[in-house]
C-alpha cells in the first residue's frame, strides 16, 4: 500500500532541503573544466577529479569571485569551500563556491603567472619597445614611499654620484589597498608635468604579498605607456615583479637603480680631463706633422721665376725641334715634288712630239688615231707636230683591222 504520493516538485524540494541542510558548507579539491563566463560575470565550470571518474557541476557568483586574485581556467587545481545547492528547474545538484584556493602554489603566485602570460603575450614585455635610458638626464622624479629606506638610499647615492641633479620626489604607498592605483596616478602624472627624462620606481624588500602592488596590470601598463623610460629597482635581487618585466630597464634593487640612472660626476670629470689631455696632445702632435710636412714641401718647391725660367728653356728647345722638323719637312715634300715633276715632264705629249713623234686625230672630233681601221679613204685627218699640225686627206689604208678582214674573206 502506497503511503504518500509526491509531485517531482515536492520530492525536488524535499531532496533539496536534505541536500543543503546535511551538507551547508564542505571542503572539495579537484581540477576545473568547462570553464566559461557570461555576461552576468558569474563563472561557471566542472569541477573533476585526477583520472576524470567523477564530475560535479560549479559556479563562483561575481560578488565572490572578484575576491578571488587569480583567473579561474581549464586545468587549474583548486581547493575550496562551498555550499551544496539543488538546481529545481532542472533536478540537479551544483555546488556553490564561497572561497577558491589554488592547489599547491598560492593565489598571488597564480595571479602573477597568469597576468605575466597575458602581457607578454599583449608585447609589453617586448624588447622592441623599450626606450633608451638617458645618459645624464637633467632632472629626475622618483616614484616611492617618502617614508621608506629605499628613497634614503636613492637621494644618498644619485647626491653622491652627481650632487647637483635635480630630483621631483612622487610620493605614494608601496603595499596595500589601492597602492597600485596610487602608482599608476605618479607615472602618468610625471608624464603630464613632463619635467623629467628618467623615472625610478623604487620600494625596499618584502615578501611576495608585499610586493603585489607592482605585479598589477594598471601598474604595468602605466609603465607601458609612459612617454618617459622607467627604471625598476624593486625589492631585493632575487625579486621579480610584473613592473620589472614591463620597464624600459630592471634595477636589482633601489641603490642599483640610483647607480644606474645616472654616471659619476667625479669620473665623468676625469674622464673628460683625459679625453682633453689627449685632444690636446692630438692637435699639437697634428700640428707638428704638418710643420714637418709644409718644410719638406717647401724644399722640394720651387720659386715661381725659376719655374717660369725653365719654362723659358724648354720652350725654346721645343721651338728649336719644331723648327727642325718643320724644315725637314719642306725638304722632303721638295723632293717628292721636284721626283714627280721629272716624271710628268718625262710623260708630257710634247716632250715626246719634240723628239720628233707626232699624234694624229680625226679631225675636228679629236680622237686619236690608234689603228688604220679608225679611218676611212677621204678622211680628213689631223697631224699634231711639236710646232703646229698638217690637215690631210685619206687615200690608202694599210694594215688595220678592216684589211685583216678583208684579207681572210
Amino acid at each position: 500500500m502506497v503511503s504518500e504520493i509526491f509531485t517531482v516538485s515536492e520530492f525536488t524540494k524535499k531532496i533539496k532541503l536534505l541536500l543543503e541542510e546535511s551538507y551547508p558548507f564542505i571542503w572539495i579539491k579537484g581540477e576545473i573544466s568547462n570553464c566559461f563566463t557570461p555576461v552576468s560575470n558569474h563563472s561557471y565550470f566542472s569541477l573533476k577529479d585526477e583520472d576524470g571518474s567523477a564530475v560535479i557541476s560549479c559556479v563562483v557568483f561575481s560578488g565572490q569571485k572578484n575576491k578571488i586574485k587569480f583567473d579561474l581556467e581549464n586545468g587549474l587545481r583548486i581547493t575550496g569551500m562551498a555550499r551544496l545547492s539543488l538546481y529545481e528547474p532542472k533536478g540537479t545538484y551544483q555546488l556553490i563556491f564561497e572561497h577558491i584556493e589554488p592547489a599547491g602554489a598560492g593565489s598571488l603566485q597564480i595571479a602573477f603567472e597568469q597576468l605575466k602570460k597575458r602581457l607578454d603575450k599583449k608585447g609589453l614585455f617586448d624588447e622592441k619597445f623599450k626606450k633608451p635610458i638617458p645618459f645624464l638626464p637633467l632632472k629626475l622624479s622618483i616614484i616611492t614611499s617618502p617614508t621608506g629606506a629605499a628613497v634614503r638610499d636613492i637621494l644618498n647615492i644619485l647626491t653622491r654620484r652627481f650632487y647637483n641633479l635635480l630630483i621631483d620626489i612622487i610620493p605614494v604607498t608601496v603595499q596595500g589597498k589601492n597602492s597600485d592605483k596610487e602608482i599608476s596616478h605618479a607615472i602618468e602624472l610625471a608624464n603630464r608635468i613632463n619635467r623629467s627624462q628618467l623615472i625610478i620606481i623604487a620600494r625596499g624588500g618584502g615578501s611576495f604579498e608585499d610586493l603585489s602592488s607592482f605585479n598589477s596590470e594598471i601598474v604595468a601598463n602605466a609603465i607601458f605607456n609612459s612617454e618617459i623610460p622607467v627604471i625598476s629597482g624593486i625589492g631585493h635581487e632575487t625579486d621579480f615583479t610584473i613592473a620589472d618585466f614591463v620597464s624600459d630597464l630592471r634595477a636589482p634593487t633601489p641603490s642599483a637603480a640610483a647607480e644606474l640612472a645616472l654616471p659619476e660626476k667625479k669620473l665623468l670629470k676625469e674622464t673628460l680631463e683625459k679625453l682633453h689631455s689627449a685632444l690636446n696632445k692630438g692637435i699639437n702632435n697634428r700640428i707638428e706633422s704638418l710643420g714637418d710636412t709644409i718644410e719638406s714641401l717647401k724644399k722640394r718647391l720651387k720659386s715661381p721665376g725659376q719655374i717660369i725660367d725653365d719654362m723659358r728653356i724648354r720652350l725654346d728647345d721645343n721651338n728649336f725641334r719644331l723648327d727642325n722638323a718643320v724644315r725637314q719637312i719642306i725638304r722632303t715634300k721638295k723632293a717628292e715634288i721636284n721626283g714627280k715633276f721629272e716624271k710628268l715632264i718625262a710623260l708630257n705629249p710634247e716632250a715626246v712630239l719634240q723628239r720628233g713623234y707626232s699624234i694624229t686625230r680625226i679631225y675636228g672630233e679629236n680622237r686619236i688615231i690608234m689603228d688604220s681601221a679608225m679611218v676611212n679613204n677621204c678622211d680628213l685627218i689631223e697631224t699634231v707636230l711639236y710646232k703646229g699640225s698638217v690637215i690631210s686627206r685619206v687615200e690608202t689604208i694599210r694594215g688595220g683591222e678592216k684589211n685583216a678582214k678583208k684579207k681572210e674573206i
